[in-house]
């Protein structure tokens, strides 16, 4: 009956109503999404929102916050409300009237709003189930990081001792701390993976470890013997995964007197087998081909690749496509001790920070913006970008695509002596910029390795200075953007005429791109 079809949909739509003024009104919500349970929503100001108010409804379970501010609504009444809320939020932001045009410069805070809301808008275009799942598969890796960091610079200080004849005592033990982690990395990589999936960690880390087990030599899988370690961190990824599965439908077979027995037992013997009878192996090609992939694109690529690389890098981060890269970067570290991937990709950061400067010094009246690059520029030095991205180039726009011009340049300068045989990398990731000195490796001298890094940062640093000063804004966005926005007021007005492009001009709006 029509009564029954449409009462739920109307009780659902009464909850988002009911919902979206306690959280701000529309213009307050930048993206939504869900999860099992709760309704995630983004905010542009967060002390709109009214927690005792919303805590108080009766379909409200509860209120979180993280990343997001999560509403509790349950299983099943989430997936049912938020589009009733997305669709609430869209007729609220198409029914209210168009903000008037500004007629003020553009402050570096607006600047930062702007930047902020770009970034919220990229956020929730990116949650597509392939992006999601790149972004769990970078979970996995992500608490690995500080390890990687630590054992690499150790690595470098004891390679350092080697080359120098220094304290031949201390080098095997400095050996020994830097490769104890890495050695046994494919067991925290399966931990972590069963526990991103939804499985028992334990179990996922008990899977993995079969990979590491010296006694894997005495196995003999499609014709070959097996080798400890063989597949490396993509084996023990699919290894975990692998157990997840088994786990969660032994959960849902096995009778629960036997659970605590059973599902542990088949889990690690099903998964193990097919670890050792398959994954391995056909991880361990895998891991072979991205080596050699890596090791010929910048072999005969070499400034091409770099170039390509290099000036990509920026865009993939907005569209979360940078995740991918991670477990790349682990398995080369894992092979050869560095990845030769990273040390191209960080001058996408170079490309920012020379940007940045040209912006600093193209607009010399506009304080408050001039303000906010100072502060951001030494966290862009050290590789930290975000400030100067979200917070400069991209609300500007042709700043962005300038500052990708130097991240190519740098990447091309790097990616040329790969290709003349000097071929470098880092043995972390995570750092970039002035940070990812200590963790350079590579064949030749390093000096000769530091030099040319340094000489890919100056690159990008001056390509993008230079990219961005001559072609980084249109004459319309000097008018509305190099003013002070927060002139003295005792300061006498312009005798002479007025400009007609200038920013005093009321029909006049800045122009960002």
């Amino acid at each position: 009956m029509p009564t029954e079809s449409t009462e739920p949909t109307d009780r659902n739509r009464a909850t988002a109503a009911a919902i979206l003024p306690l959280v701000g009104g529309p213009d307050n919500v930048t993206s939504i999404a869900h999860c099992m349970t709760r309704l995630r929503i983004a905010l542009r100001d967060r002390s709109l929102v009214q927690d005792e108010a919303l805590r108080a409804l009766p379909a409200v379970l509860g209120v979180v916050e993280d990343d997001t501010y999560q509403i509790v609504l349950g299983p099943g009444a989430v997936a049912r409300v938020t589009p009733e809320f997305e669709a609430l939020v869209e007729e609220g932001r198409s029914a209210a009237p168009p903000a008037p045009a500004s007629h003020h410069p553009v402050t570096a805070d607006e600047l930062a709003a702007q930047g902020a809301a770009l970034k919220e808008a990229q956020k929730a275009r990116n949650a597509t189930p392939f992006k999601l799942m790149l972004r769990r598969i970078a979970n996995i890796f992500v608490p690995l990081i500080p390890a990687l960091i630590g054992c690499g610079i150790i690595a470098g200080l004891n390679g350092l001792l080697m080359n120098l004849g220094w304290l031949p005592g201390v080098v095997p033990a400095l050996a020994a701390i830097a490769s104890g982690f890495m050695s046994l990395i494919a067991v925290f990589v399966g931990h972590n993976t069963a526990k991103e999936f939804g499985g028992t960690p334990i179990l996922g880390g008990a899977v993995a470890a079969i990979i590491v087990f010296p006694g894997v030599a005495k196995i003999t899988a499609f014709g070959t013997e097996l080798r400890p370690g063989q597949g490396g961190v993509l084996g023990a990824l699919a290894a975990a995964l692998l157990a997840v599965y088994v786990e969660k439908r032994c959960r849902r077979l096995v009778p629960e007197a036997l659970d605590v027995l059973v599902t542990p037992t088949l889990t690690v013997l099903v998964s193990g087998l097919v670890t050792l009878f398959g994954l391995m192996f056909l991880a361990g090609e895998a891991s072979a081909a991205i080596g050699a992939f890596a090791d010929r694109l910048l072999s005969t690529g070499g400034a091409f690749a770099g170039l390509v690389l290099g000036g990509l890098f920026l865009p993939l981060v907005m569209l979360g496509l940078h995740q991918a890269l991670i477990p790349i970067h682990t398995t080369l570290i894992e092979q050869s001790g560095h990845t030769v991937l990273l040390p191209i990709l960080a001058m996408a950061g170079a490309g920012q920070v020379g940007a940045a400067i040209a912006v600093h010094y193209r607009l010399p009246r506009n304080g408050s913006l001039r303000a906010t690059i100072k502060s951001a520029l030494p966290a862009g030095f050290l590789g930290i970008g975000e400030p100067l991205i979200y917070g400069v180039s991209l609300p500007l726009g042709r700043p962005f695509v300038t500052a990708c011009v130097g991240g190519a340049a740098g990447g091309a300068f790097v990616g040329l002596f790969n290709q003349l045989g000097v071929a470098f990398g880092s043995t972390a990731i995570g750092p970039s910029g002035w940070a990812l000195f200590p963790l350079l490796d590579g064949t030749s001298n390093p000096g000769v390795t530091v030099a040319i890094y340094a000489g890919g940062l100056l690159t990008g640093y001056l390509v993008g200075f230079a990219a961005t000063y001559f072609f980084g804004f249109t004459r319309q966005m000097l008018n509305d953007l190099n003013a002070d926005p927060d002139p003295d007021p005792a300061s006498p007005p312009p005798t002479g005429p007025a400009d007609p492009a200038g920013p005093a001009d009321p029909a006049r709006a800045p122009a960002l791109t």
